[in-house]
């Protein structure tokens, strides 16, 4: 089941995205990690009513946030639409145990439905250049790769720029 996230499930987001992190980490993807993602982003996700999670037998397994917020690093990207009618994703995860499920499927099948149902023009979201498996994951889905941007905080490698036009 997905469903918004409440403030209680914060805590087990930042236990799932710390795994995440250290399992990207051992696989040498320095996407996330100690400083982000963080329980301050977690709950102005939450208080924006854009953060989500998945459960599986009353458990939460992963989360996505489905945002109309423009980041300002995407503001200089070439992207296929307007910066206006869009929807971002970011902080999906899926705790590592669970991977290769097709959890991280349904958050997205769930992001895109909510978009099409919403009449947005475009989804578009961000990942790691050295994260070969989330680029596929992005591109088999339809997802186009546009620009590179910077989050300095995260990495000193870009991150690839993605959008799907609906």
């Amino acid at each position: 089941m997905i469903r918004n996230a409440e403030k209680t499930d914060i805590e087990s987001l930042i236990k799932i995205t710390q795994a995440c992190a250290k399992f990207m980490i051992d696989q040498g993807i320095f996407q996330w990690n100690e400083h982000y993602p963080n329980k301050s982003v977690f709950i102005n996700d939450l208080n924006r009513k854009e953060l989500y999670v998945l459960e599986v037998n009353c458990k939460i397994i992963g989360c996505v946030v489905i945002s109309t917020f423009i980041d300002e690093e995407y503001i200089p990207v070439t992207w296929f639409t307007p910066n206006k009618n869009n929807i971002y994703i970011h902080r999906l995860a899926i705790h590592p145990k669970y991977q290769g499920k097709g959890y991280a499927q349904q958050l997205m099948f769930f992001a895109e439905q909510l978009a099409k149902d919403n009449n947005y023009s475009s989804i578009r979201l961000d990942t790691f250049s050295g994260n070969q498996r989330n680029q596929k994951f992005y591109e088999l889905r339809g997802y186009k790769r546009l620009g590179d941007i910077y989050f300095p905080k995260q990495s000193k490698f870009p991150f690839h720029c993605y959008e799907l036009v609906l």
